[in-house]
């Protein structure tokens, strides 16, 4: 005979879902949670942060000082300054001192706990600079070494036999590059440079420390070291044969160039040319 075993049921508890409304509440209520936790953590680290002991007491420069004292410094960049520590915007006191005559560029970083330091780097002025078409002859600006435009006192500037470069806005650099190029050139044959222009139409015209004036015409720079190198070359025996400074040079010839010297010219006068020939 069989024997009939009986299991006893499972029952299954089903859980029926939340309402719509009673989720959302309780998603609102974490949210604002949350949001209040965030705001007293704000709140706590403001206090932290406005605390005396993170007020900045004292700034530290260091870097170039020629043209500046630190006195003068600080009168033109610490009232540009607000805030502490934490609060400070860097780059708002690197503007700052970027502001001030002759500084070129500012690094600063945060001394722990209410301090700054400031590292400056002055302009070191490679030129006078006089934009081209400019009103006056004088300027009171100046190219650095990175062929850069500022302005400065000229009643600082140890060198007062700084040549000038006069071409259009944004040239400067080129100018610049272009100067150090010529100088190397002339210098072979005791040339100084003290006035390098730059025309509109791209046209380079150099004078001379001792007054004479070279035309170098347009080109590229490899172009023109080749009409200076020619010149150089070739110039001191033609002055030595007259005895006789050169007064000007035209370049600009395709395979050589013209020259007058004082009282002597291998180019003809505007007389001379309209004059009949014999």
């Amino acid at each position: 005979m069989a024997t009939i075993i009986r299991t006893p049921r499972t029952r299954q508890r089903v859980i029926a879902p939340l309402p719509a409304d009673v989720v959302l509440m309780n998603s609102t209520a974490n949210l604002l949670f949350v949001l209040a936790g965030l705001s007293i953590l704000v709140a706590a680290v403001w206090l932290l942060t406005q605390l005396p002991i993170f007020r900045l007491t004292a700034i530290r420069i260091e870097g170039d000082l020629g043209h500046n004292s630190e006195a003068t410094i600080r009168a033109n960049a610490m009232p540009k300054l607000a805030g502490g520590f934490f609060t400070i915007d860097l780059q708002s006191v690197q503007r700052a001192f970027e502001t001030v005559p002759w500084v070129r560029h500012a690094i600063v970083r945060r001394v722990w706990p209410n301090r700054l330091a400031v590292q400056l780097e002055e302009h070191r002025a490679a030129a006078m600079w006089l934009p081209l078409g400019a009103p006056e002859k004088t300027s009171d600006k100046l190219v650095n070494d990175h062929g850069e435009v500022f302005e400065a006192n000229l009643g600082v500037v140890e060198d007062d036999e700084l040549p000038t470069l006069s071409g259009p806005e944004g040239t400067s650099a080129q100018m610049l590059a272009t100067l150090q190029q010529l100088d190397a050139l002339f210098s072979k044959i005791d040339w100084q440079i003290e006035t390098l222009a730059l025309s509109g139409r791209g046209s380079w015209r150099a004078d001379i420390d001792s007054g004479a004036r070279v035309e170098l015409g347009r080109g590229t720079p490899e172009e023109l070291a080749q009409r200076g190198e020619r010149f150089v070359a070739t110039v001191a025996s033609v002055a030595n044969q007259y005895r006789r400074p050169v007064q000007y040079a035209d370049l600009r010839h395709h395979d050589g160039y013209a020259l007058r010297l004082r009282g002597v010219s291998t180019t003809l006068t505007a007389a001379e040319k309209k004059a009949p020939r014999k």
